[in-house]
């Protein structure tokens, strides 16, 4: 009867081989499907810097990321998003990844910002520029760290690093087994944003006694800058001049509120947008006022113009002037009397003057006062900063707080910029003091530092950044809410691009949705499909000689018969 089977089977399938397709083909499959990817984890990312400004480009071009990660340890970066820690990021493992044409970078923050240690800070907070002003074609996005996005990269990192040690062969089994993580965003490729407004606001005290009364301004910029919108808060830079700007218009506003304090000098309060993208909210004021208006309190006699940038730390306070002011003039008599309140009521600070000339030949101006003296208005800069250049100027590091933890020792300083709201409030106390004795010899200004600290929480728990504060924002409608809590004729400025010759044009697609899947290597792919090949082929020659490997089954199996 197995005789029987045998020829049956053997006809069967040497003569019908679509039919030893049909058999065979359905086991192997279910032996060999490959298991469904696994989204791994799902996080949010950062987008590098996007822009243009003066038809010049900024940043990163791309948002597309669809590639395999590696990390920088990796022999080969080519077409794999690298992924690498704050902690261990350097320009030159930056520059390594954009040389090979890496398909993305991935930079993992640490979850607290603020206890990140001091060298590490001011590392990051110098590279910040230079990452920013080259311009790439490289997708740069920046992730917070969770506990498995630090699994991702740790897999990553033992993957990447184990090759170079290894053997050929060794290489070749440890990427064949290994679990790889395909990281993918959700978004679309970015695009130009047309029309978008960046919104300024002024708001006045009218003074009393006569119509040519002199007009003493007061400016601060909103707008917030880093090498990543979405993570630029602006602590320091600048929303503790914004908020000493509000404390000024309350103070003042209560002074003006009684006739025998009421000044004999206008103040005009600017809240200025696009500050970080060389001033472009108060250039269009400027042009508003000056050119475009037969009646501003600009044109008349402006006394002088004060703007307030990065006061919320340090002992020392600097006046960046264009032009030392003349001995007489009301800025010279604001210069004696910030020197006489430093003096006297507060020793510890270092006070001086620093005088720069406007450099028209650059592309970006350094402070914001000289929009101002471009116009020939008396103009200068408040600041704890001894130059335009400081790195925490435009810095994701420039956060509300500083954790213990990130100090290299007892008695040192916080690492990185930070507001201390205690020196805040002491220079909040300078400048009202000074400016009351220069308008009418009034002192000891009663600045709230409650009020100093709760606007600064406001303004540091949402990023600032030009492109993302539209004119719709909540951001815009609150500062209005408070200047108008305090001063008349509150109004909007709007600065909208050029459509032929744009000054500014920002891009969307800033924060996304990453998904990291855990997939197989392509290698894995390559030799699975050897192995199925190779069984087909074993499988082919044992039915085309089913018959003989039949009877050599047989003749082992079949029991010896005893001969007598």
């Amino acid at each position: 009867m197995f005789e029987e089977a045998s020829e049956v089977f053997d006809n069967m399938f040497k003569s019908s081989f679509p039919l030893t397709f049909i058999v065979f083909i359905p086991a192997v499959l279910i032996l060999v499907s490959p298991l469904p990817a696994e989204a791994a984890h799902e996080f949010t990312v950062y987008r590098m810097q996007q822009y243009d400004l003066q038809g010049q480009p900024y940043g990163t071009r791309n948002a597309i990321l669809n590639t395999e990660a590696r990390t920088v340890e990796a022999e080969v970066l080519s077409r794999r998003c690298v992924i690498m820690r704050l902690a261990d990021f350097s320009y030159d493992k930056y520059q390594k990844a954009l040389r090979q044409s890496a398909g993305a970078v991935v930079i993992i923050l640490p979850k607290n910002m603020s206890a990140i240690p001091q060298d590490i800070v001011q590392q990051f907070m110098e590279l910040e520029p230079e990452m920013l002003a080259m311009e790439t074609i490289v997708p740069v996005y920046f992730a917070e760290e969770d506990d498995e996005l630090l699994s991702i990269y740790t897999q990553t990192l033992t993957s990447s690093s184990s090759q170079g040690s290894l053997s050929a062969a060794e290489v070749l089994l440890h990427t064949a087994t290994a679990n790889g993580f395909q990281m993918v965003t959700s978004g679309a490729q970015s695009k130009a944003v047309s029309d978008w407004a960046i919104t300024s606001l002024e708001g006045r005290l009218t003074g009393v006694g006569g119509e040519d009364l002199p007009t003493i301004v007061v400016v601060a910029h909103y707008d917030t800058f880093g090498v990543a919108p979405w993570l630029s808060y602006g602590a320091d830079s600048n929303g503790s001049g914004v908020s000493m700007l509000l404390e000024l218009a309350r103070l003042f506003s209560k002074l003006y509120t009684y006739k025998r304090t009421h000044a004999a000098y206008n103040l005009l309060f600017f809240v200025s947008g696009g500050g970080k993208f060389n001033y472009q909210g108060t250039k269009r004021w400027l042009e508003d006022n000056l050119d475009h208006t037969d009646s501003s309190l600009l044109q008349d006699n402006v006394a002088f113009v004060l703007c307030l940038d990065t006061l919320g730390n340090s002992d020392s306070l600097y006046l960046h002037v264009s032009k030392p002011p003349k001995e007489g003039t009301p800025q010279y008599f604001l210069l004696k009397e910030l020197e006489t309140v430093v003096a006297s009521q507060h020793p510890e600070v270092k006070f001086s003057m620093v005088h720069k000339k406007i450099n028209l030949a650059d592309d970006m101006l350094a402070w914001e006062h000289e929009r101002f003296g471009i116009r020939r208005l008396p103009a200068f800069t408040l600041s704890h900063l001894p130059s335009h250049r400081s790195a925490q100027r435009s810095s994701i590091m420039d956060v509300r707080s500083v954790s213990p933890s990130s100090r290299h020792g007892a008695g040192e300083p916080p690492a990185g910029p930070h507001v201390d709201v205690s020196k805040l409030s002491r220079n909040a106390k300078v400048v009202a003091e000074s400016l009351a004795r220069v308008i009418y010899n009034l002192t000891e200004k009663q600045v709230q530092e409650e009020h100093l600290s709760a606007v600064v929480d406001w303004l540091t728990a949402q990023p600032r950044a030009a492109q993302l504060v539209d004119k719709d924002s909540s951001i815009v409608s609150t500062l209005e809410y408070h200047l108008s809590r305090y001063l008349k004729d509150v109004k909007r400025h709007y600065v909208k691009a050029d459509k032929r010759d744009p000054e500014f044009v920002f891009y969307d697609q800033l924060k996304q949705t990453m998904n990291a899947y855990r997939v197989k290597p392509a290698i894995f792919d390559l030799l699975l499909a050897l192995c199925i090949a190779a069984y087909l082929g074993m499988m082919y020659l044992a039915i085309q000689n089913f018959g003989l490997l039949y009877s050599v089954v047989r003749r082992i199996t079949q029991p010896k018969v005893k001969v007598h």
